[in-house]
């Protein structure tokens, strides 16, 4: 975290969260700064729906044979939007670095690059949507323990297992899911 900030981290949905559609999510924090915040799930799968499914009905050729990974839903705003999250080792015009070894680019160029024998991101995710927070709203949330935070790494951010990712950050910071309480409280 930088200047107080959350860009590149991960937030980790604290259980009994009001707003069902965040339950169990696991969201990385592209954007953040004093006007607002902007992030992509990385656990929640579109139900039946591929990379190669989504290339094809944008009608981009792809020369490779593209991996069969499911098309991520980011979040619950702007959801015909597309975003690649990959690694930094791929740039586009309009890539956003996120954090450590981490990019984000809102644009056709990397879906184009990932169909493409060319460069392209070593590993990456194609997400649907993304989360979005006004101004103060994300630090009310983690101040009020809707959120816990941890550094992401590559299997959180693009590993298949959705199913367990969540449980597997909250290891990271040596949360037991079992333990935890769906009340919140202060000391």
């Amino acid at each position: 975290m930088s200047d107080g900030f959350f860009s590149g981290q991960l937030l980790i949905a604290m259980p009994g969260i009001s707003d069902p559609r965040f339950e169990r999510a696991l969201i990385l924090v592209c954007a953040h700064d004093d006007r607002h915040a902007m992030g992509l799930a990385v656990n929640r799968p579109v139900e039946g729906l591929t990379v190669p499914d989504l290339l094809a009905r944008l009608d981009i050729k792809s020369q490779i044979k593209a991996p069969p990974d499911l098309v991520l839903v980011g979040g619950p705003v702007e959801r015909e939007r597309g975003f690649v999250l990959h690694t930094d080792d791929y740039r586009a015009e309009h890539s956003l670095e996120v954090g450590d070894g981490v990019a984000l680019t809102p644009t056709r160029d990397a879906l184009e690059a990932m169909a493409e024998a060319g460069p392209a991101p070593r590993r990456s995710v194609l997400a649907l949507g993304y989360a979005g927070w006004g101004a103060g709203q994300l630090e009310s949330e983690i101040k009020e323990n809707v959120w816990l935070t941890c550094a992401p790494d590559e299997a959180l951010l693009f590993g298949a297992d959705h199913e367990h990712k969540w449980a597997r950050a909250l290891a990271k910071l040596g949360v037991d899911p079992e333990r935890l309480s769906f009340t919140a409280g202060r000391a």
